[in-house]
């Protein structure tokens, strides 16, 4: 099975969608539109499972660079993800943030 990145989608672009470009290249584990956790809307980006590797690579020679509903997509064959920290509270060990040298602001005029 491949892990295929396909990316620069349209911001619209429905899951539905996303099978309906990949099924003529064969059978698909699984498409998944990655959605943003605050605002709920696509990030411009998914993933689509391919059960043979032979087909995801035929998908991604086909489909890369290719127009979709007015965008150039970006497709090729996933990366593992790597371990990154998480972001913390912004910086240094006095938290908060950029050190906490106190107040919110700096030099400029006085209201």
């Amino acid at each position: 099975m491949k892990n295929i990145y396909v990316g620069n989608i349209p911001f619209a672009t429905t899951q539905e969608e996303l099978e309906e470009l990949f099924t003529p290249f064969g059978e698909i584990q699984s498409a998944r539109i990655i959605m943003d956790r605050e605002t709920g809307r696509s990030r411009g980006f998914a993933f689509v499972q391919m059960t043979n590797d032979a087909d995801a690579d035929q998908a991604i020679e086909a489909l890369n660079e290719t127009d979709f509903n007015g965008k150039n997509l970006r497709i090729n064959e996933a990366r593992p993800r790597e371990d990154r920290p998480r972001s913390g509270s912004g910086g240094g060990s006095r938290g908060g943030f950029g050190g906490s040298r106190g107040g919110m602001g700096g030099g400029g005029r006085r209201f």
